[in-house]
């Protein structure tokens, strides 16, 4: 199995945008959303990503309009929910530990 580094932010928000299909506009739109704003990509980014992900299989061409602008839509394969959750329990753990810094800071 291959080993997978911490996702970027991108690659983490891009993945959480595509558990339903949705097209690349609309996956910048969702993105904006969910982070009010902090998180806004460009079509590089999100293109380049997009790419980067299809061809390790963590998403997949989902449909594709040929007849007006080709508008495509991507969606998370088994194997990019396997890589997000994976990335979720790694930054539950980040919290985890921050916190308990915190804790022990607090009482020192």
């Amino acid at each position: 199995m291959e080993t997978i580094s911490p996702l970027t932010e991108a690659f983490f928000y891009i993945l959480l945008s595509v558990r339903q299909p949705n097209h690349g506009y609309g996956i910048i739109q969702e993105i904006t959303q969910i982070t009010e704003g902090r998180v806004i990509l460009g079509p590089g980014t999100l293109y380049g990503a997009i790419n980067s992900m299809l061809s390790k299989k963590w998403i997949q061409l989902y449909s594709e309009d040929k007849s007006s602008r080709k508008k495509k839509e991507y969606l998370i394969t088994d194997r990019g929910k396997e890589v997000f959750a994976k990335e979720v329990k790694r930054l539950k753990e980040v919290l985890m530990n921050a916190k308990r810094m915190e804790e022990y800071n607090e009482k020192v």
